[in-house]
């Protein structure tokens, strides 16, 4: 816990406190360890435990659904959003065009980098409902895709 060097009578004292439980301390004096009572309750400073709460993505619509399908499933109608804050750059397909899990949809400008957002179903798209060059926030709808 805490170093300390005294010189008692002209003689080298290195001190050092290891616990301290109610008004017990446990010290290492020049190697060999003690066992002292104080005569005051020391009270030790404990540093807060951190707490964090689970953050969820808010491109996420219900958190205990996971956002992709496996194969096998029966697939349904999706949205993709916008996964940060950015400028639509390009739009990659039509309404009414096919893509399978994987294509590129979109790319994005966010941060001063390009993003390319992919589909992550199959499906005819359905609705788009943004435009080259619109501002997008974080999990703004941007492709609708359908059966």
């Amino acid at each position: 816990m805490k170093k300390f060097k005294f010189t008692i009578n002209g003689n080298v004292y290195e001190v050092d406190i290891q616990n301290i439980e109610d008004n017990i301390a446990e010290i290492d004096v020049n190697g060999t360890t003690y066992q002292v009572e104080v005569d005051r309750v020391i009270q030790t400073t404990k540093t807060p435990k951190l707490v964090r709460t689970v953050s969820v993505p808010s491109t996420d619509s219900a958190p205990s659904i996971a956002k992709t399908a496996s194969p096998a499933t029966p697939k349904g109608t999706g949205s993709i959003k916008s996964p940060l804050p950015g400028v639509i750059l390009g739009i990659h397909v039509k309404e009414g065009d096919m893509v399978k899990a994987g294509d590129k949809v979109i790319t994005l400008e966010a941060m001063k980098m390009e993003n390319v957002i992919h589909a992550d179903k199959e499906g005819k798209v359905v609705s788009i409902k943004v435009r080259k060059d619109d501002a997008v926030m974080e999990g703004d709808l941007l492709i609708t895709i359908g059966e």
